[in-house]
């Protein structure tokens, strides 16, 4: 990797590992895009997968929010379905529907043949954004991430979005043996692939398992914490901050908590005291509801600073939503939250 042409603000990174810094960072799960006028005007010519399959495009969303907002770092402008089509599934991103599979995992053989990924072969156009950014373009750390096996399988499994998981929860309930051999089949992907970004320059790593919430804490025990625990035992090697984040995941956090990750993400529906009541003694992400965003700025102060008391009671916390930001959240409320965040903290 080339040498970095600017100087890097690095406190997201000691924040991430515990040690106490000036002032309190924070970054936002889908600052990039989203209600951006510039992307707007991008997503006019080129769809989601055409803006990240071209590294200058990509990189200038992603850099967008660092410049316009003050955040702590960038997080990588791509999705989760990124990596699928390089080990064979047929993934389409559908306006108003999301990922729409054509070719759903059903049986032995649609497990048997999906392939490996060769991240510089397979997705060179990541590897390239984020060299980009990082030799050039940033001055802040840039967040890699994946999308966890139980996350990315019930796409596979189900054919698209679910409101309730279960033809996914079936096949893991019916077909243990090959449950199994699904989810090492994508453990092995994330890993290659999140090494090879971290080869790139990331230098931090979320992985979003947005769904897993769907499992109760004895099947995750059984049928995800052992390849949670793999993945994030290989990727410890890399001496990166490792992040883990879910929806609606609250009686998971102390199975969370067990593994070697260095920070959870919380979203909206647990606090930062309740997940340290239970227990939870890992560094903390999180975790304003985005639609508060969206009330005005009276509310929006009083809860900010009502998660920055809580979150500062220790040392090693970032500031992020409970999840990603929506499309009516404008770029002004983004860039004034900032601004109540890093000044609030410092007092």
């Amino acid at each position: 990797m080339k040498k970095m042409s600017k100087q890097i603000n690095d406190t997201i990174i000691r924040a991430y590992y515990g040690e106490k810094t000036d002032y309190t960072p924070a970054w936002f799960m889908r600052q990039a895009g989203r209600s951006q006028k510039e992307y707007r005007e991008l997503k006019k010519k080129y769809s989601l997968f055409e803006i990240t399959h071209h590294p200058e495009l990509c990189a200038y969303v992603t850099r967008l929010p660092v410049e316009h907002y003050g955040v702590d770092a960038a997080i990588l402008y791509k999705d989760i379905m990124s990596p699928l089509p390089a080990i064979g599934i047929d993934v389409e991103i559908k306006k108003n529907i999301g990922p729409v599979i054509h070719n759903p995992i059903r049986n032995f053989q649609d497990v048997e043949k999906l392939g490996k990924i060769n991240p510089e072969a397979d997705v060179p156009y990541v590897l390239d954004t984020i060299r980009l950014l990082t030799e050039e373009q940033l001055s802040v750390p840039l967040i890699g991430f994946s999308g966890a096996p139980f996350t990315l399988a019930s796409y596979m499994i189900e054919g698209g979005p679910s409101k309730n998981y279960n033809k996914t929860k079936a096949f893991m309930y019916k077909e243990s043996e090959l449950w199994f051999a699904l989810m090492d089949k994508l453990a092995d992907m994330v890993i290659t692939y999140v090494k090879a970004q971290i080869k790139a320059g990331a230098k931090a790593i979320q992985i979003f398992d947005s769904w897993v919430g769907a499992l109760n804490a004895a099947d995750y025990r059984t049928y995800l914490k052992p390849v949670m625990n793999r993945i994030f035992q290989e990727l410890k090697e890399e001496n990166v901050p490792l992040i883990l984040f879910g929806i609606g995941a609250r009686h998971l956090l102390l199975e969370w908590n067990d593994l070697p990750v260095d920070v959870i993400g919380l979203d909206w529906r647990t606090s930062i005291t309740e997940a340290r009541q239970m227990g939870v003694t890992k560094v903390l992400q999180g975790n304003l509801d985005p639609a508060i965003l969206l009330s005005n700025w009276e509310t929006i102060e009083k809860r900010t600073k009502g998660i920055l008391d809580e979150g500062m009671q220790e040392n090693g916390y970032v500031f992020n939503l409970g999840h990603g930001v929506t499309p009516d959240i404008t770029p002004a409320t983004l860039k004034k939250l900032t601004e109540l965040i890093h000044n609030y903290s410092q007092k």
